[in-house]
């Protein structure tokens, strides 16, 4: 049997859970039987199967199957010029666009290890971004050029390639390319790379610190497009919109790669925009889309167009979807499959909702289940750690109780955690004798409960990250971008809930001085990604501490932001004006009934 044998499943919205899975593993297995087959080998096959069919689509470029193979190996062609060697990183700072991907499928061809770095970041995150990637050579997009150039001036040995308009004295890496062939190269002057190679670092907030960039090996690359064309019932017939940042694992690997395996195309658009997004997927006649949650609360939460009762989707993929707004959905969109899931780049946890049970992230399919491959620890919110019992071991949750989601680390390819480019982050993330005297589990910083039947659900996340539209947000980036604003003595960055929004929004709490200026903050916001951004202020004279010196955070989470209650001057982000506003007893009235949308 090959790929291309299991490539027609029928009626793709008639197939039934145990279809979509057994998809899914032959798909799997057929893909991973041979160790040397890469993602960049993958393509080439395609590339011979489907020809000048459309694979990547855009308002700006497109690639057939065929272009894409041959601008990959343009890419490749030049890395080898330019001396780029096996595990050798290279950053890449560009926004969405088909170029994007095949930027880095070209780097990888030649062994390099990509890291993919928000191009939103600018300032101090932008360099600890650099520094933990341990990049030699950047690759930015010439819109994002100015921040790179000012971030690597005081690294020696970082050349940056821009990739757009540039002046003479710039090296223009898209200018150099394009002087290169696209034939396939031979195999002798590549080296030998297996699935077991790293291939990306994607930076990720995981639950606590700086971001971190997580280790993304070949294996993965093939295990995420290929499992998720299974999983979804992708065909030639099939086009996926993308709006998702693809310099994320889903966005940029998932939601680009898995509608290829079959012949399909995805379509890829610079960003989400809740007003265009109906007419978008109905130009493209797009077949299925990627969502975070956060994205579907808006369309459904938008007023009416006409383009959204003339669609042709027949599945949306995605995480983070309430159960409320997963009815609100479908009732008011039409019987589009849901298949919500559950992962983290770095983490070895996956879950599944085949079944399309409302509201719950999956279960663990039978042909797993012996393996255990993940486990719910009772939690200590007081230690912020599972709970260990008076033997050292910690306790599996019973049915309906919250606790920390782990995921057994094994000798199993499918098991390993990869960890990140700083093995002391590695090893903060691994649990050892957990149930049992040898054994070894990831954490994955998240709280779920699973119930009777088997499925889980996302409570939420542990420590000082938070989520908010779809982002991990690290809130100590936040409180350092804010704690070195003139006039700010001590900052701490949280997040709290507000009715009807999932997640958690931003907010700050802020020690100052007379020295304090509202309008030079948010001029300092702009080194932070926009999503990341503190909607709430909340200035206090004092920030109260435990008795090591910490903040007390959950005690100011608990708070919340409502004036009546709090006696500290409190502001709200205003995205019209651009600027903080004092929030009084109606403003904060119009932001839980969500008259005003943060």
């Amino acid at each position: 049997m090959t790929l291309a044998t299991i490539a027609n499943p029928g009626d793709a919205r008639k197939a039934t859970p145990a279809q979509n899975w057994a998809r899914a593993l032959e798909t799997i297995g057929l893909a991973t039987r041979d160790p040397n087959r890469i993602l960049t080998r993958a393509i080439a096959d395609w590339a011979s199967r489907y020809g000048d069919a459309p694979a990547l689509l855009s308002d700006r470029e497109a690639f057939s199957f065929r272009a894409l193979e041959a601008r990959m190996n343009q890419y490749s062609r030049w890395a080898l010029s330019a001396r780029v060697a096996p595990g050798e990183t290279v950053a890449l700072v560009m926004g969405n666009r088909p170029e994007y991907f095949a930027i880095w499928l070209g780097l990888i061809q030649v062994g390099a290890i990509v890291a993919l770095l928000s191009p939103s970041l600018r300032g101090a995150p932008l360099v600890h971004a650099l520094t933990i990637a341990r990049a030699r050579r950047v690759i930015v997009a010439a819109e994002n050029a100015a921040p790179c150039m000012e971030a690597t001036a005081g690294q020696k040995g970082v050349e940056v390639w821009i990739h757009g308009a540039g002046g003479s004295d710039v090296r223009r890496v898209d200018l150099a390319v394009s002087t290169q062939s696209g034939d396939p190269l031979d195999p002798a002057r590549l080296p030998r790379i297996t699935l077991a190679d790293r291939a990306l670092r994607i930076f990720t907030s995981g639950t606590t610190g700086l971001p971190k960039a997580a280790e993304v090996s070949h294996r993965k690359l093939i295990l995420w497009t290929h499992w998720f064309a299974g999983l979804a019932g992708f065909t030639a017939e099939d086009r996926h919109y993308n709006c998702l940042p693809m310099h994320h694992s889903v966005g940029g690997v998932v939601a680009v790669g898995a509608p290829l395996v079959f012949g399909g195309a995805v379509v890829i658009s610079e960003r989400f925009s809740g007003r265009g997004f109906w007419d978008d997927v109905s130009r493209w006649r797009c077949t299925a889309f990627q969502y975070v949650g956060e994205l579907c609360r808006y369309l459904v939460a938008a007023p009416e167009r006409s383009s959204e009762q003339n669609h042709g989707l027949r599945i949306a993929i995605g995480n983070g979807l309430s159960e409320s707004v997963w009815r609100s959905f479908i009732e008011r969109f039409g019987p589009i499959r849901i298949l919500e899931f559950y992962a983290s780049t770095e983490g070895n946890v996956w879950l599944y909702n085949v079944e399309g049970k409302t509201g719950s992230i999956g279960r663990i399919p039978a042909y797993l289940a012996a393996r255990r491959p993940l486990a719910l620890a009772r939690f200590d919110h007081e230690s912020q750690m599972p709970a260990r019992g008076p033997n050292g071991r910690c306790e599996p949750c019973s049915d309906g109780e919250v606790g920390e989601a782990l995921g057994r680390i094994s000798d199993d390819p499918g098991a390993r955690f990869e960890g990140y480019s700083e093995q002391k982050e590695t090893d903060r993330k691994i649990l050892r004798n957990v149930f049992k005297a040898g054994d070894a589990w990831m954490r994955t910083g998240d709280l779920m409960r699973r119930d009777s039947q088997g499925f889980f659900t996302f409570v939420d996340r542990i420590g000082d990250t938070f989520r908010w539209k779809g982002e991990n947000v690290s809130a100590l980036e936040v409180a350092s971008v804010l704690g070195s604003c003139f006039g700010v003595v001590e900052a701490i960055a949280y997040g709290v809930a507000i009715a009807g929004a999932e997640g958690r929004a931003g907010m700050a709490l802020l020690k100052t001085d007379p020295r304090f200026d509202l309008d030079a903050l948010v001029r300092r916001l702009h080194d932070l990604p926009r999503y990341a951004w503190p909607l709430l202020l909340r200035l206090a004279s004092e920030i109260e501490k435990t008795e090591t010196f910490k903040p007390k955070r959950t005690a100011y989470v608990a708070q919340g932001f409502d004036p009546g209650v709090i006696d500290d001057p409190l502001y709200v982000f205003i995205p019209e004006r651009q600027r903080y506003a004092p929030l009084d007893a109606d403003l904060y009235a119009a932001i839980q009934t969500g008259a005003m949308r943060l």
